[in-house]
């Protein structure tokens, strides 16, 4: 007798709705056990149309709004992220490897965005003038811009989309989301709950794709605003064709993250933060630290020593055991391209101090695993240094001084993120003020700005001006509008109203 399995297809939120449609589908593979789980739909052009036609359907009424109520639903959603978190984190794992206190945390940072966007009726209050000139006034307003996208990567599938949506969404605009293939499934859930928060069909859509959705979304003249997470070469292509087309954009790219370890550092504590940094979610985070600069060879030796030593106790595996350090990497291509930099390494000279590229990780050898990696005598031509190898590999480079230091951080086309590992406050402060990276920390290695500031690299880390969340979030998501008025004098009044006024 022969069985037949159905596999499960996600689909797209369009209109309230999900749907399915008879499209191309895609293979979405649990990394840890290496077997294909479920299948995803590619959106056709038609599909993603349809879906910036029900964005832009929605806009009007929900334009018109008052900013607390669409406050009020981020309130609910936030309430409902909360309620449906083990959910949410199981999807993440399932689909990206992450291990179950890492997905917490993603979560966690993302619904920090949430409680900003709750604040919107703050953050959307213009300016005011009165008397400019005899009888003028003239004030400034926030307005919505429309209909606008966000395109985000695997490596954050809960937290990097709602660094976007909820604020663009409580500023009055609609959006068309189109995160990554490879692990959408938690975005869709996350994405679904808004409905059950009170958000009106059409305000939010989700469509899964490939470089279709993606060029439809930017070529699409009713999209306004273009918001991008991922690699620089995309990044660089979403920009300049967004651009082309008339929209706003910000697009944020790769990095290659720099700690500097001072030979007054505190060694130990720099290597238990370190270890956290470079192998915390296998690597694949655009603020992971990747590369330790290390100022004298007392330095570097301590720290090579220290860090081979302390990694011994790293355990990598499945995400289902919450006893894991870190888990597989998001696909068997991308494993073998991480060896392929630790081998290029070796060959080029550099020593493998910590050999991870084939770990044991019984019972689940086919999943897509990378151990934790330690290479020593790294130097800056070599191609594993210049390249961003968005795995569990820490790469240490040894220079005579902080300035040597300083001028390989700022020699570098990325310029996402980096931190001092030091007791001396006046290194930190030069350091923190002519570094040439957008996001710095001084003995804190994951410098990610909270909700309420901004998240952007400098150089080839960011394309556009605004960061992302935060303040400029706001000023992203829409555009000022200045309005001067002069009413002549008609003798005309309002009659006598003794009721309360209310604003609803």
């Amino acid at each position: 007798m022969t069985t037949t399995t159905t596999m499960t297809t996600v689909g797209h939120l369009i209109n309230g709705q999900l749907i399915t449609p008879n499209e191309r589908r895609q293979d979405i593979y649990n990394p840890s056990t290496g077997a294909v789980s479920k299948q995803v739909a590619l959106a056709s052009v038609a599909t993603v149309e349809m879906a910036i036609a029900a964005a832009q359907a929605a806009y009007p009424a929900w334009r018109d709004t008052p900013a607390i109520k669409r406050a009020r639903v981020m309130f609910k959603f936030k309430e409902l992220l909360e309620q449906h978190a083990p959910t949410i984190c199981q999807l993440i794992g399932e689909e990206h490897g992450k291990i179950a206190h890492d997905a917490a945390g993603e979560l966690q940072r993302g619904i920090e965005n949430v409680e900003y966007a709750c604040c919107a009726p703050e953050l959307l209050k213009g300016e005011h003038s009165k008397n400019v000139a005899p009888g003028i006034d003239s004030w400034s307003e926030f307005q919505p811009l429309g209909v606008v996208a966000g395109i985000t990567p695997f490596n954050f599938p809960a937290m990097v989309p709602l660094w976007m949506y909820p604020m663009a969404i409580v500023c009055g605009n609609c959006f068309v989301l189109k995160p990554s293939e490879r692990d959408p499934s938690s975005t869709l859930f996350i994405a679904s709950l808004l409905k059950e928060a009170g958000l009106p069909d059409g305000v939010m859509n989700v469509v899964n794709g490939d470089k279709e959705a993606v060029d439809t979304l930017l070529t699409d003249a009713r999209v306004k605003a273009v918001s991008f997470v991922g690699s620089t070469p995309i990044a660089e292509y979403i920009y300049t064709t967004a651009s082309a087309h008339g929209k706003r954009c910000q697009a944020l790219g790769g990095a290659k993250n720099h700690a500097i370890v001072m030979p007054d550092a505190d060694m130990d504590n720099a290597v238990n933060q370190l270890l956290g940094a470079a192998f915390g979610s296998s690597g694949e985070r655009c603020m992971a630290l990747s590369v330790a600069v290390a100022v004298g060879d007392a330095a570097g030796d301590a720290l090579v020593s220290k860090m081979s030593a302390a990694m011994t106790a790293l355990k990598v595996g499945a995400y289902s055991d919450s006893h894991n350090d870190f888990g597989p990497v998001i696909t068997k291509q991308h494993q073998e391209k991480i060896r392929g930099y630790i081998d290029q390494a070796e060959q080029q000279g550099a020593s493998i101090v910590v050999d991870g590229r084939y770990p044991a990780v019984p019972g689940y050898e086919d999943g897509f695993y990378i151990g934790g990696t330690l290479i020593d005598g790294v130097t800056a031509d070599m191609e594993s240094y210049k390249a961003e190898i968005f795995g569990p590999v820490l790469q240490v480079i040894r220079v005579a001084t902080m300035q040597e230091a300083m001028d390989l951080i700022d020699a570098h086309e990325y310029g996402n993120g980096t931190c001092i590992f030091t007791r001396d406050g006046e290194a930190a402060r030069y350091f923190s003020d002519n570094i040439q990276v957008g996001m710095v920390g001084i003995n804190i290695p994951l410098p990610v700005p909270v909700a309420y500031h901004s998240f952007g690299g400098w150089k080839r880390s960011l394309f556009g001006d605004l960061h992302a969340y935060g303040p400029d979030g706001v000023r992203f998501y829409t555009k000022r509008k200045t309005i001067t008025q002069r009413w002549p004098s008609a003798g005309v009044r309002e009659g006598v109203l003794f009721s309360m006024p209310t604003m609803s």
